[in-house]
This record gives structure tokens, C-alpha cells and sequence, in this order.
């Protein structure tokens, strides 16, 4: 079956259905064409951060965009209200399986029939979320990594996904700043992330396992490889519970891999350290107000 694609979504919102660290950032980028974007978190206070934060960033951000813009930004606790004449729609919500399928039940009910779904789920493919929407042809991953400053992403089908779908996000998505790379067949992790993953995992086991701290291992990081943060600053600023989710699903089809560096992780987020959003992760970042 085909789908039909959007019309004239340069001048209908984009939605993004959660507020928090990536939800916020996805929003920003969407907004650096001039053009609405509307955030839906049930929580008013996080909509509230997200709309302070893409308001303080979005002048920068759009300035640096050829023909970029500031456009409006609304945040609601109302998804039909964020629904609303989108035509394209980006869930971010915590890395919950069963959540998922739960929002995108609700956005294939209140969406409107042209809009396109979108999960920006790190670890979960869009296959395991067919049987929540009527019309999989307009279901795929939009995977972000950390924007504005890493404006990858990653866009996977979902087995169902309409070709044009695809082509349209790899033509339009540049225009907000974002890069689009297309996983051709699923892939838990997608492309970078796989890469990543392992990387993660593996410095998590050498403090495990006490041979190193994650201080030194961030330093050795920055000195070979010229970065500005390694892994632990980098994970902090996703969030130890994002990451705990990730690992726990990659585990979930793995059961080889090692506990350690899930341990490990399960003490942090056990004490509340979950990084920049607690103010203390594997760093101390003082109060977050």
C-alpha cells in the first residue's frame, strides 16, 4: 500500500512528543527554518525547560543555517492540540517498549492521516512497533544523536515504510540543519550507534572492572583522539538512565554480552546520578535548579 505523502509541510508544524534532553534539541533544529513547532509532554514543567532552552539557543542555531530563521515554538500537555495539522510527527520518550507502542497508538489515532511517524528511539526498531499503527507505510526510525552540535541522524524503514517517505526526509531534513544517513536494512543501533555501543560498553567494563577511572579513560579519549569530551562526559550528558535503557535492551538480544558494565550503570542511576540532568553522573556539575 502507498502512502500520501504531506502537503505543503513548509508551512504546517513538525511535533515532537516529549520534552526532555533530546525531545527539547529535536524541536530546536525543527524550528530553524521560520516555520511551528509544537512539543507535547504531559509534564508542563519539562515543556516549560524545553521551551526556555530552545528559546535561548534557537537565535545561534538558526543564524548558522543558510536561510535559517527563528521560528515559533508551543509547548502543550494537550496531544491533540500538538497533533494538530502536523505533518510530521517525532516521538522522544523514554526508552520503554511498552510506552512506545502505547504514544504511537495514540498518534495514529489523533495524528492527521498524511503526517508522518517517527521514532527517535536509540535502541528500538519501528518493526516492533508496526502492530500500534493502521498505515505502517508512514512509520520509520528518525534516530538524533545530540544536535545541535552532532546533527546526524539516522533513518531506518520499518519494514513498511513507503520509498517516498524516505526520499522526502533525505531531501528536506538538511534544510533544518540536519544530516540524514539511511540504514538499508534494520540494524539494532542503526549505523553509528552499533559503533558506539561498543565503545560505551567497553569503557564501562574497564571501570568495572578497577583498572581505570572514568577520568583518566575521558583524558586518554581526548588526547588520541582530539575530542572535547570522552566517553563518561558524553554519556553523562545523555543520561545514566538513557543509557541503562539502552544497554538493557541491547542485553535483552544479546544475553552474552557482560553484566559489569550494566552494574556499574545500575549504581549511578540507583543513587540519582544520572548525569548533567541531576547535576552529578559520573561528574559533579553543581545544582540544576
Amino acid at each position: 500500500m502507498s502512502f500520501t505523502l504531506p502537503t505543503a509541510p513548509e508551512n504546517r508544524p513538525v511535533t515532537v512528543v516529549g520534552a526532555g534532553t533530546l525531545g527539547r534539541r529535536i524541536a530546536l533544529m525543527f524550528a530553524t527554518r521560520g516555520g511551528p513547532v509544537r512539543v507535547h509532554d504531559p509534564a508542563a514543567e519539562a515543556g516549560d525547560a524545553a521551551r526556555a532552552y530552545i528559546e535561548k539557543e534557537l537565535p545561534a542555531v538558526a543564524a548558522r543555517l543558510a536561510g535559517g530563521r527563528p521560528g515559533t515554538v508551543e509547548t502543550t500537555t494537550d496531544l491533540a492540540r500538538a497533533l494538530d495539522d502536523a505533518w510530521l510527527v517525532v516521538e522522544a520518550v523514554p526508552e520503554r517498549l511498552d510506552l512506545k507502542r502505547k504514544i504511537f497508538e495514540e498518534l495514529d489515532r489523533e495524528a492527521p492521516a498524511d503526517a508522518i511517524l517517527a521514532s527517535n528511539s536509540s535502541s528500538y526498531a519501528t518493526s516492533r512497533l508496526v502492530g500500534s499503527v493502521r498505515s505502517p507505510e508512514r512509520l520509520l526510525n528518525i534516530h538524533f544523536y545530540m544536535p545541535p552540535r552532532q546533527n546526524a541522524v539516522d533513518l531506518m524503514s520499518c519494514g513498511h515504510t513507503d520509498r517516498a517517505v524516505l526520499d522526502l526526509l533525505l531531501s528536506t531534513l538538511p534544510d533544518y540543519g540536519i544530516q540524514p544517513f539511511e540504514a538499508h536494512r534494520e540494524s539494532t543501533g542503526f549505523i553509528f550507534n552499533r559503533v558506539w555501543a561498543a565503545i560505551k560498553r567497553e569503557s564501562l567494563a574497564v571501570v568495572a572492572e578497577g583498572v581505570s577511572t572514568p577520568e583518566d579513560v575521558d583524558r586518554m579519549w581526548q588526547v588520541n583522539m582530539g575530542t572535547a569530551a570522552g566517553p563518561f562526559r558524553m554519556m553523562d550528558a545523555v543520561g545514566l538512565d538513557v543509557v541503562l535503557d539502552i544497554e538493557n535492551h541491547y542485553a535483552a538480544e544479546n544475553p552474552h554480552l557482560p553484566q559489569g558494565p550494566r552494574t556499574l550503570l545500575h549504581r549511578y542511576v540507583d543513587e540519582g546520578r544520572l548525569g548533567v540532568k541531576t547535576g552529578r553522573g559520573f561528574y559533579e556539575y553543581g545544582p540544576t535548579g
